[in-house]
């Protein structure tokens, strides 16, 4: 697929589809609408006094054969009101485009944002394209009819030919971001019979080769040797030996202390002892989407050439049940030292953390930030629509906050009270793995806050916004992605805390 910015008149240049991006209106002052409502009849004008289009967020309009325009089909794709800082807009609107059939049906498309010169616009605006546009067939069989259709060729148009430099470097970024956020996508719909632990090592090292990032993979041998016992306590009862990998991107100066990203990575959750309910098990292939996070931030950052130097640890494992697996009772001891007693072995993830949040320790970091489909509870914290955060350092916080605003992946900061810390002891062992039903999102957090050491540290819980469940302009029903745009951001021109 071929991506360009090019400069002209939009009725001049010849295309399948012309795509216009226009704002709420309630009169035609627009020179370029009111082009079209002519050489259209007066279409324009009709559909605006009906209601039918007005420009209201996600609104679309389809118009064939327009006299003087080049272009086979015009499509008008509604951006509603907003600030110019609100390129979460585009992002919509193109998404809500991709889905289209006659946008898919093109061989080539032009896409027109008004008067914005922004290249964040324009990097949404493709974002929003190949998000909205995406779908999982990797499983799927020969039926053409399953196909993914896309246009081979996207192009933008601008007026000043002075800001098409940047605007070519927004789109390439829009590219990447995107694709990026795919990859989260496909790992966390691969089903866990092609994404073992194992398998998923293999996958991490070829994108290391293909991006140029370095990568390493701890065996069960060596994860024994690093005496992370949490980790091999949730690996015990599958077949699939448990991997621990090392990813390092190194765009920063020699020497510079990493910011350690760290992502929970089960890639098929049973609950092990404590099995899960059978209703919707299938969805535990997704129980790694933490790790996939982390593994797809290392590689877009690779591929941005962040000035930055960044480590990616993905500890990664199933949780089943058998003989041998751990059972609630059971005392483990941390790769820290600390002993934990396991009263649910479905609160998994806070244990293969804890041994990967200590292991952060060996980079000196100058923070650390952890991603996780952690705790069931934070469904009823904000739903579906954002993530519980955690954070015990200012200016990380706002950091992230900061991030959140900007890629519109949505966080909301919760407290690390001493309560939270205090209710995860155990009268057995150091700690509980599992604090009970009451404020079960921060007390997850709050167990995790053992294992840091002194440094900054963020906990992301992304346990409810991994899956989407009906649909949303540039998020298709399943696996979203989301966590990968909020990661990158955070990263992006990072200052020292």
């Amino acid at each position: 697929m071929q991506y360009s910015v090019i400069t002209g008149k939009p009725e001049l240049i010849s295309v399948d589809t012309l795509v216009i991006f226009v704002s709420k209106f309630d009169k035609l002052n627009d020179s370029l609408l009111k082009q079209i409502d002519r050489a259209s009849g007066g279409s324009l004008r009709t559909m605006l006094e009906s209601g039918q289009f007005e420009g209201k967020s996600n609104q679309t309009a389809e118009l064939y054969g327009i006299d003087g325009f080049q272009a086979s089909r015009i499509i008008l794709a509604g951006t509603g009101k907003h600030s110019a800082s609100d390129v979460d807009k585009f992002r919509q609107a193109a998404g809500t485009v991709a889905r289209m059939r006659g946008f898919q049906k093109s061989e080539s498309v032009l896409i027109h944002l008004a008067n914005s010169k922004a290249p964040e616009a324009f990097q949404a605006a493709l974002e929003g394209c190949l998000l909205g546009g995406y779908k999982f067939l990797a499983f799927k069989g020969d039926d053409e009819s399953q196909k993914v259709e896309f246009p081979s060729s996207i192009s933008f148009l601008i007026t000043d030919s002075k800001a098409k430099r940047k605007i070519e470097k927004g789109v390439t970024k829009g590219q990447i971001m995107a694709e990026g956020q795919l990859l989260v996508r496909d790992l966390a719909s691969t089903p866990g019979n092609f994404l073992t632990p194992k398998l998923l090592a293999s996958r991490v090292e070829k994108l290391g080769k293909d991006h140029k990032f370095s990568v390493s993979i701890l065996d069960e041998k060596q994860i024994k040797q690093e005496k992370m016992g949490a980790l091999l306590s949730v690996s015990r009862g599958s077949t699939e030996p448990a991997r621990f990998i090392i990813m390092k991107h190194n765009g920063g100066r020699k020497g510079q202390a990493p910011v350690v990203l760290v992502g929970k990575g089960v890639t098929f959750d049973s609950g092990g002892i404590s099995l899960k309910p059978g209703l919707n098990l299938h969805e535990m292939k997704g129980d790694m989407t933490g790790g996939a996070c982390v593994i797809a931030a290392l590689t877009t950052a690779a591929r941005l050439n962040l000035p930055l130097n960044v480590v990616g640890l993905v500890p990664a494992t199933e949780n089943m049940p058998a003989g041998n697996a751990t059972k609630p009772g059971d005392v483990v001891t941390s790769r820290k030292g600390l002993t934990i007693e396991i009263i649910n072995t479905d609160a998994e993830g806070r244990l293969i953390l804890a041994d990967a949040l200590d292991y952060a320790n060996e980079f000196k970091p100058q923070a650390v930030i952890d991603i996780a489909t952690l705790t069931g509870a934070s469904l009823y914290i904000i739903g579906y629509e954002g993530a519980p955060f955690f954070s015990n350092n200012r200016k990380l916080k706002a950091k992230i906050e900061s991030a959140s605003n900007t890629t519109s992946e949505k966080v909301w900061n919760m407290p690390l009270w001493e309560a939270f810390a205090e209710g995860m002891k155990s009268p057995v062992a150091d700690l509980l793995n599992s604090g009970g039903r009451d404020a079960g999102t921060c007390k997850a957090a709050s167990f995790l806050e053992y294992f840091i050491g002194d440094w900054p540290w963020a906990h992301i819980d992304i346990a409810y916004v991994d899956v989407e469940p009906s649909g949303r302009p540039y998020i298709p029903k399943g696996a979203t992605g989301i966590g990968l745009r909020l990661l990158i951001e955070t990263l992006t021109n990072w200052k020292k805390l």
